[in-house]
């Protein structure tokens, strides 16, 4: 049971403080791994990966699936369901209670100074979280290292960037495949990637 509490008091946390969407909650869902071991960075990044694939917000997707994995790892299969229903209502529950105590009082405040100044205040932080979350992500995919301090551990893979590199000209600067589908680069980059491990096993 301390596991689903854990889960609902961590996930609630990054639902509360993770100001600018589902990127902005990877910095506290390293943290998470961090201070529970509940995963690794290299299975982050499969999160991320798994997140951005999946139908849905991101934020929300992540929080699903660590709480699946969480919950099968210690109860089994119901209790990998009942951890991804803890963690997932966990985190979007601070953003029910404020936009519904916003919604109820944007009229009174909409002119007000403070709140206002709030506001403007939280866009560079948004920006800020974001970008963080990009550059975690960036560090494992390309170097697999965690942060910048293990620069000395990095271990360059040429392929993500080969990968990387196609997709960004294909999807940005070729006329004719820039108009596809994004779930179409989706779907070959899964395929690349299987190609890829199955070549280095």
């Amino acid at each position: 049971m301390m596991i689903y509490l854990r889960l609902f008091y961590e996930f609630f946390k990054a639902g509360l403080f993770a100001i600018g969407g589902g990127m902005a909650t990877v910095p506290f869902l390293q943290d998470i791994s961090q201070n529970t071991g509940w995963y690794t960075s290299g299975e982050l990044a499969d999160m991320i990966a798994i997140s951005q694939s999946t139908p849905g917000p991101m934020g929300v997707n992540m929080a699903t699936y660590v709480g699946y994995t969480v919950g099968h790892k210690y109860f089994g299969q119901l209790g990998g369901v009942l951890g991804a229903f803890v963690s997932t209502f966990a985190l979007i529950l601070p953003s029910v209670i404020i936009i519904m105590i916003v919604a109820k009082m944007l009229e009174k405040f909409r002119d007000n100074k403070y709140v206002n100044a709030a506001l403007y205040g939280l866009r560079p932080a948004s920006v800020a979280m974001i970008t963080s979350a990009g550059i975690v992500i960036i560090l494992f995919s390309f170097f697999q290292i965690n942060n910048v301090y293990e620069f000395g551990k990095a271990v360059v893979d040429y392929r993500s960037f080969i990968l990387a590199a196609v997709v960004l000209v294909c999807s940005r600067f070729i006329p004719f495949t820039k108009k596809l589908h994004p779930i179409l680069f989706i779907i070959a980059s899964g395929i690349v990637g299987i190609i890829f491990h199955m070549s280095v096993v």
